[in-house]
C-alpha cells in the first residue's frame, strides 16, 4: 500500500512537471492532432537566416489551446479530400524575432539567404512589412502554414548544399516545400507572395483561395502580404519569450 502511494505521488509529480514545460494555455499541436504535418523551419537551416533561430530548442508547433482545437477541426475537414495542413511556424519566442533583427543589420548575406527576397535588400524587410519587430507569433495565436496533397509525391527533401533557384521561380527548381504549389516558396518576401497576387497561375491562385477559405471558416485572418500567415483575433494577448522545449 505504501509503495503504491509512493508510486502515485511520483507519477503525479511527473505529470505536473511535464505540464509545467509550457505556460498555461499553451499546448503542443501534436497533443491536439498528431495528423497535422509539421516542418518548423526556424528550428533548422531551411530558412532565410540559414540556421536555427534563438529559442527554437525543438522543432515543435506550440500554440494557444483554442488555436489548436480549431486547427484540428480544419484538418478533419481536409482529410476526406486527401489534404493536410502543414505547419511551418507557430509560437515564436521573442528572442527569435530579436535574432532576425540582428541578422537584418549585420551587413552580410549569402546567396542562399538572398533567395528569399531576390528583389529586395534585407535591411528593408521590416520597413516593407515582410517581417515585424514585434511578432504576433510570440502570442501563440499566429501561424505560418500551407496545404499538402497527400496523394502527391512529397518525398523531395531540402539539401543545404544545393544552389536552389529564387523563391519566386518554378516549384521544380526552387527549394522543395513538400506541399502544393502556392506560387512562391514560404517566407518569400516578394509581391508574388501577396495572397491576391495576379502574377501567378490560376491553379496556384486556387490553392491559395482554398487555404484562405478553410482558415477563414474557423475565424482566422490572413495577412495580405503573405499567403501562409494567419492569426486568430482575440486569442493573442501578451508576447512570450520562453524557448520551445522538446516534447516527451
Amino acid at each position: 500500500m505504501a509503495l503504491a502511494a509512493v508510486c502515485l505521488a511520483s507519477c503525479l509529480a511527473s505529470a505536473v512537471a511535464e505540464a509545467q514545460k509550457l505556460p498555461s494555455g499553451f499546448v503542443y499541436l501534436r497533443d491536439i492532432d498528431p495528423t497535422i504535418l509539421q516542418d518548423i523551419r526556424y528550428a533548422g537551416s531551411n530558412n532565410f537566416v540559414g540556421r536555427p533561430l534563438r529559442g527554437y530548442d525543438a522543432a515543435e508547433c506550440v500554440v494557444k489551446r483554442e488555436v489548436g482545437v480549431l486547427l484540428r477541426q480544419i484538418q478533419q475537414e481536409l482529410a476526406p479530400q486527401g489534404l493536410s495542413l502543414k505547419m511551418l511556424d507557430c509560437y515564436r519566442p521573442a528572442r527569435a524575432t530579436a535574432d532576425i533583427v540582428v541578422w537584418s543589420r549585420d551587413g552580410h548575406e549569402t546567396r542562399a539567404q538572398k533567395r528569399y527576397h531576390p528583389a529586395l535588400d534585407k535591411v528593408d524587410l521590416f520597413r516593407l512589412g515582410y517581417i515585424a519587430e514585434r511578432s504576433g507569433h510570440s502570442t501563440g495565436a499566429a501561424l505560418d502554414l500551407t496545404l499538402v496533397d497527400l496523394k502527391a509525391d512529397n518525398s523531395a527533401t531540402f539539401d543545404p548544399a544545393r544552389d536552389y533557384a529564387d523563391c519566386v521561380a518554378n516549384a521544380d527548381i526552387r527549394a522543395p516545400e513538400g506541399s502544393v504549389d502556392m506560387g512562391t516558396g514560404f517566407d518569400c518576401s516578394d509581391v508574388r507572395s501577396h495572397t491576391q497576387a495576379t502574377s501567378i497561375t490560376a491553379a496556384q491562385r486556387r490553392w491559395r483561395q482554398k487555404l484562405v477559405e478553410v482558415m477563414t471558416r474557423r475565424g482566422f485572418v490572413n495577412y495580405w502580404k503573405e499567403w501562409w500567415h494567419f492569426s486568430l483575433p482575440g486569442a493573442g494577448g501578451q508576447a512570450y519569450d520562453f524557448p520551445i522545449p522538446r516534447r516527451n
